[in-house]
């Protein structure tokens, strides 16, 4: 036995493994990677609605106007509610809108409702 050996068993000091940290290390990589292109995928998919107004037609309905921005060239739809002086839902619609060629499109939607409505909006969007 040499000098060192007898040295390192004294003192408890024994090689390092390698092969552990490098599994780690690829394991901690991969799941980085898979995240972040989860995180890629949702983004090009997610659609975005801005209210830009709304119109108390009658007792019974409200037409809402709002902007889609987001995904181009996939259908997209949106739920649009009416509330009334209590935020409560009145009425509300799912407005299906066609794939277009740009990158925003404006929509209007009437929607019906049970009681008068004292404002309109879009709860939410998706790709359909």
């Amino acid at each position: 036995m040499t000098t060192a050996q007898q040295l390192d068993d004294r003192y408890g000091r024994t090689r390092r493994r390698r092969a552990p940290w490098i599994v780690l290390i690829a394991v901690a990589a991969l799941l980085v990677g898979a995240f972040g292109w989860s995180i890629v995928t949702t983004q090009m998919n997610a659609v975005d609605a801005d209210d830009l107004g709304y119109d108390l037609v009658d007792e019974h309905s409200v037409t809402v106007r709002f902007q889609v921005t987001g995904v181009q060239g996939k259908d997209v739809a949106c739920v649009v509610e009416a509330l009334d002086e209590e935020f409560g839902v009145v009425g509300w619609k799912v407005v299906e809108i066609p794939a277009g060629d740009t990158h925003s499109q404006a929509v209007s939607a009437t929607v019906p409702t049970v009681s008068e409505a004292t404002t309109g909006l879009v709860n939410s969007c998706w790709v359909a």
